[in-house]
């Protein structure tokens, strides 16, 4: 086998390349009589051991063999993918490089096991070629990308040549992207000693913009602005401000789940570590993505100064902020930074206090759209709850389910969208328990 002449898809993880380089040895000398047999069949079991440990890792199923070539060619980052990213066929030799690999990876995924099978007497291989997952859960991606990569490896057993093969790897990488950025939606940082990592976030709750009841505006607002900074057109760092429970935090949920099939990327920044964030950007500009760098719950005490790393990352040094990066934040606060009648009276410790008190209002003049998210009043409020109650249908006369609501809200933090939501799941659970009593009588 050729492995060793692929040009662009090569530096893989070391535990993941090196089941590819001992499954290609096997291929080659599975009959070299100067090999132990038992050796190479401890071997060959081990790789079989392998696939079985992938797939309950990631949840794969079918032919796990062509779904680890496929997990490889889907996660290597190099000039070809990361250049098809978003944007489908490039133009340049480097498509003649990557159809070289592709040549490669195709005479893997057409090799015939059967008489390596039968010569390590490994009738055990067979588990690996049709694989059931009964538990279909998956440590590494959640059901949609590993769907997605499990119908992929079908789909590239059914190419008749490499270059249908790298046509349809290509529409891949156009449809959804490369590596971590392609296949996740969400993402946070972490800082170790190897520095700032971008890690994703595997599950994120399936929040989209009709599930958010009333609010028409505001998110008619939030939508205008992501679509425009989706598109390429100019758009602005947005505020998402007002009172809790309100549907702030849920919006950029919608954002994430609504706009990743058109290339867009969040990635969640606390305030503890907007010291990295010029270390994410750098990690990020360069790529086809759209990417909202998200604060949530965004707010500063009078004696926090990391406000002054997030304007200086939003008015940018000598380098211009790169055009794929936008800040979206969510706030309880309208001006973000506490302010105290010290600001406006104490001239003895500070001789320029209006500067003092400008400095810290101008962070919000950085968020060039805000969107205010204020509490329902009664009426709202029991729209929402009626709304709420007819999506997860629940039988209940409508003054009954008002009188109720209006109850839970007055000792469970007042009028709001989240006080609804959960108005109707305790409903939801009282249910099931009065169908669970009915069941048992």
């Amino acid at each position: 086998m050729r492995e060793r002449e692929l040009i662009l898809y090569k530096d893989f993880e070391e535990e993941e390349g090196s089941l590819l380089f001992d499954m290609a040895w096997l291929m080659d000398f599975y009959k070299d009589e100067f090999y132990n047999d038992e050796d190479k069949s401890a071997l060959l079991f081990e790789c079989i051991h392998r696939l079985v440990e992938l797939a309950g890792n990631h949840g794969f199923y079918g032919n796990l063999w062509h779904c680890y070539l496929t997990n490889l060619l889907v996660n290597n980052e190099n000039s070809y993918s990361t250049a098809c990213e978003i944007v489908g066929t490039i133009e340049g030799t480097i498509n003649k490089a990557a159809l070289h690999d592709i040549q490669i990876f195709k005479e893997f995924y057409d090799y015939d096991f059967t008489d390596m099978i039968e010569t390590l007497h490994a009738d055990a291989f067979s588990l690996v070629t049709a694989y059931e997952n009964a538990s279909g859960n998956s440590k590494v991606y959640n059901t949609r990308i590993r769907d997605r990569i499990c119908e992929l490896a079908v789909k590239f057993n059914q190419n008749d040549t490499p270059e249908d093969m790298k046509d349809t790897l290509t529409q891949f990488y156009k449809e959804y992207g490369v590596g971590k950025f392609g296949l996740h939606k969400s993402f946070r940082i972490e800082h170790d000693e190897e520095g700032v990592k971008i890690v994703p976030i595997l599950n994120i709750a399936h929040v989209h913009f009709d599930d958010i009841v009333g609010y028409e505006l505001q998110k008619k607002k939030i939508r205008d602005n992501t679509d425009a900074f989706v598109e390429g057109r100019k758009a602005n760092n947005c505020l998402l401000f007002g009172d809790a429970g309100t549907g702030k935090s849920s919006s950029i949920k919608a954002v994430a789940n609504e706009y990743y099939d058109r290339g867009l990327r969040i990635i969640e920044v606390y305030k503890h570590q907007f010291k990295d964030l010029n270390d994410v950007i750098a990690q990020i500009k360069n790529r086809n993505y759209r990417f909202l760098i998200y604060m949530d719950d965004l707010s500063f005490e009078e004696f926090e100064i990391e406000y002054k790393y997030l304007k200086a990352v939003i008015e940018g040094g000598l380098e211009k902020k790169p055009e794929n990066v936008l800040i979206y934040a969510t706030s309880n606060r309208r001006h973000l930074i506490r302010e105290t009648f010290k600001d406006k009276q104490d001239r003895d410790e500070d001789m320029h206090t209006n500067d003092t008190v400008q400095e810290k209002l101008s962070l919000v003049a950085r968020f060039g759209v805000t969107v205010y998210f204020g509490s329902p009043d009664k009426k709202e409020f029991q729209h929402i709850v009626k709304e709420l109650a007819e999506r997860y249908q629940i039988t209940m006369p409508e003054k009954e389910l008002f009188l109720a609501a209006n109850k839970w809200e007055l000792s469970h933090g007042g009028l709001s969208g989240r006080t609804a939501q959960q108005f109707v799941d305790y409903l939801l659970g009282q249910q099931g328990e009065n169908d669970e009593n009915l069941r048992s009588n």
